[in-house]
């Protein structure tokens, strides 16, 4: 037989996938569900022909897939976009056998939504810190419940910063029925237990990533710690595989999304796009930016002068970084 390319769309599911095969003309040549192994994927699909181009939708564990089949089995795998694929169909319908033949079809004409796969040790990285973010989370939303149950009891708080050792120990002394004095003690030892628990992920964090030379250079900017460092390069990934910066802030979710009709021309905000953490963590190194930097502090004074909104100006002095940031890395390291 003669070994021709095909193009192979997959569909994943936790027990199993369904591997459609197509031919150059679009012939489907099979189409079945396979063990969910790339052991029993590959000989399947290799008795119809080589792969020359092989799809398969992102999803929880697809990745892990791709990478066996790219590593194990040198095939060409990439990552398509669930989102546009889902547009991309003809039908309401959703079906494994009808969902990897529209993957393998979309490879085989070259209009397959790719989405970059990021390598393993990315994506524990993007684990960890998305762990931490939980743990901040939570930490917050118990500190929330405190000042709720504070202000529910009409007490007066001192001013000055919440939640220093001071303002932690005044809080020891308020007055409160019993049962609201319980849970202002629990959430309390809530807070302190998720602290330390934070304080280990950022140790962990600075293990991970103490050879990682991406890191090494975001951290050697003006603003940026350990945790915005690792933050971007979990997200991000390699800041290489952008064409330019502006591409990179579109990816981050900083540039703003058109509106226009006619003759009105106007934006609606950001785009709806990227990692929520990746751009709440940018817009915050902006507003640290915005203090502390020179350069993006006049920057910023300008916008405000013209009359406009501080969330808008911290979000332009984040896309505004962004694109300077990516052409000051292409520069060789000192």
């Amino acid at each position: 037989m003669d070994r021709v390319p095909v193009f192979v769309g997959l569909d994943y599911a936790d027990s199993s996938v369904q591997v459609c095969v197509l031919d150059g003309s679009g012939r489907q040549l099979g189409n079945r569900p396979c063990r969910n192994d790339w052991r029993a994927i590959a000989p399947y699909v290799e008795t119809l022909g080589t792969p020359g181009q092989v799809a398969i939708e992102v999803g929880t564990g697809a990745a892990h897939l791709a990478d066996e089949l790219r590593n194990r089995a040198g095939w060409p795998v990439q990552l398509a976009h669930p989102g546009f694929v889902h547009r991309m169909k003809q039908n309401p319908d959703k079906t494994d056998y009808a969902d990897s033949r529209l993957l393998a079809d979309l490879a085989r004409v070259g209009y397959l939504p790719t989405v970059w796969l990021a390598p393993a040790e990315v994506r524990e990285l993007r684990r960890l810190v998305r762990y931490r973010q939980e743990l901040v989370n939570q930490r917050r939303a118990a500190k929330l419940r405190v000042s709720a149950l504070l202000r529910d009891h009409r007490v007066k708080r001192p001013l000055g910063k919440t939640w220093t050792q001071r303002w932690q120990r005044w809080l020891g002394t308020v007055e409160l029925p019993a049962h609201s004095r319980f849970l202002v003690d629990r959430h309390v030892l809530q807070i302190r237990l998720l602290g330390r628990e934070v304080n280990l992920v950022e140790q962990r964090l600075a293990q991970t990533v103490a050879g990682d030379a991406w890191v090494t250079r975001l951290m050697q900017q003006r603003g940026i710690g350990l945790v915005t460092a690792c933050v971007l390069r979990a997200e991000i990934g390699d800041f290489g595989r952008f064409r330019t910066g502006k591409q990179l802030a579109r990816f981050c979710g900083l540039s703003p999304r058109n509106a226009s009709s006619g003759q009105r021309q106007a934006d609606a905000g950001l785009i709806r796009a990227g990692s929520t953490l990746l751009r709440a963590t940018l817009i915050e190194a902006a507003q640290r930016l915005m203090r502390f930097d020179p350069r993006w502090a006049s920057f910023a004074a300008r916008l405000l002068y013209a009359g406009k909104p501080w969330c808008l100006v911290a979000a332009a002095v984040a896309n505004r970084w962004m694109r300077w940031l990516f052409y000051e890395l292409q520069r060789p390291a000192a």
